[in-house]
């Protein structure tokens, strides 16, 4: 049973937000103090669940606006593509990452009137904070997507089938196998027929996840291709937790390979969290949840954008670990972030005009 269309809104994709909103926040929490403790204590263990169990955050966002944005029955004109979404992308990195320079310079005491034009140089040049590199991967997607959009009006399913086994072997399977094991043969051959992703930053990266949103909203999934997926998305999961575990054991510090966005076990879980909130978690007939679902829906963009000033503000006060239970206090810690960063991107939000590009 697919989720159901509340006011033109589709239920289970606004739960999708707000999960991966949600879980964003927690990669950031735990991630910092992951780094920070010795490989395989308790805590560290526990930490390494938490961000574990978390890593489909950034390919669900991205799943999200696969699935309206490339759907070719909704008409989506190139001036609106540009000067609506693309502009809204820009115009939130200008912003935002003039802020945090701001910021940073505010609390190192060094904040002067010229900091304003030094801080959108800076971020013109490409330096701004971490998490916004979304923002540009993103803008990628949305010059691909007039291109995606013809590919996908005339392709069978049997085609997209063969676009995403294409890119789940080549872009996560190929190169994770060739980073744990090395293969000079498997090498060898992805040179020369040109399909080699294991770059740092691979061409396409995040499209089949773009795509995989499409696909998955389109078309309906049988009993057992749906359970498939759910126990898939489990071993994904452990293999995530595992491996990270084996690994960081192996090297003495914290090993990220199977933390990558693009490898087969964050994959799983993606495919998987997705079917769940579209089939099961996504289906509610109570008009008021689907009410507060949807605002915090909407405030989604901001938190993202804002959540790490108040990261930042943790850390410069000294509450970035609790005196409580890892388990208990990276829950907590996400709350105390959150509920600002929502506060602020709903404050935004309201701002006439130029609300809606900020966040």
């Amino acid at each position: 049973m697919a989720g159901k269309r509340e006011g033109g809104r589709l239920v289970y994709a606004d739960l999708l937000r707000v999960a991966a909103m949600l879980a964003v926040i927690v990669i950031h929490v735990s991630g910092g103090w992951l780094e920070s403790l010795p490989v395989g204590t308790a805590d560290w263990q526990t930490l390494n669940v938490w961000n574990s169990l978390t890593r489909w955050a950034v390919p669900i966002f991205v799943m999200c606006s696969g699935m309206f944005l490339l759907d070719p029955k909704r008409a989506l004109p190139l001036p609106t593509l540009i000067f609506h979404h693309f502009l809204r992308l820009v115009t939130a990195l200008l912003f935002w990452g003039v802020a945090y320079h701001l910021l940073y310079a505010l609390l190192d005491g060094t904040l002067r009137l010229q900091s304003i034009s030094q801080a959108l140089y800076a971020v013109v040049l490409g330096n701004t904070e971490t998490h916004l590199w979304f923002l540009t991967m993103l803008m990628g997607l949305y010059l691909l997507t007039p291109l995606l959009r013809a590919f996908l009006r005339g392709a069978s399913r049997g085609d997209l089938h063969w676009f995403l086994l294409l890119y789940f072997l080549l872009m996560m399977v190929l190169p994770l196998v060739l980073r744990l094991r090395g293969s000079q043969t498997a090498a060898y051959y992805a040179d020369h027929l040109y399909l080699n992703f294991t770059l740092s930053n691979p061409p396409l990266a995040f499209v089949g996840y773009y795509v995989a949103g499409y696909y998955l909203k389109t078309y309906t999934l049988g009993r057992v291709a749906e359970w498939l997926i759910y126990l898939l998305g489990i071993a994904g999961a452990v293999a995530t937790v595992g491996g990270t575990a084996l690994l960081s054991a192996r090297a003495g510090s914290l090993d990220m390979t199977f933390y990558s966005y693009l490898t087969p076990n964050i994959c799983a879980m993606s495919v998987a969290v997705f079917v769940l909130f579209r089939y099961v978690l996504g289906v509610s007939d109570e008009p008021s949840r689907k009410g507060w679902v949807s605002a915090m829906s909407g405030c989604g963009f901001g938190v993202f954008l804002s959540h790490v000033i108040f990261l930042i503000l943790l850390r410069r006060f000294g509450m970035t670990a609790l005196p409580i239970p890892t388990a208990v206090a990276v829950p907590l810690l996400t709350l105390m972030v959150f509920l600002p960063s929502f506060a602020l991107s709903w404050l935004l939000n309201r701002l006439p005009v130029v609300g809606r590009y900020l966040a």
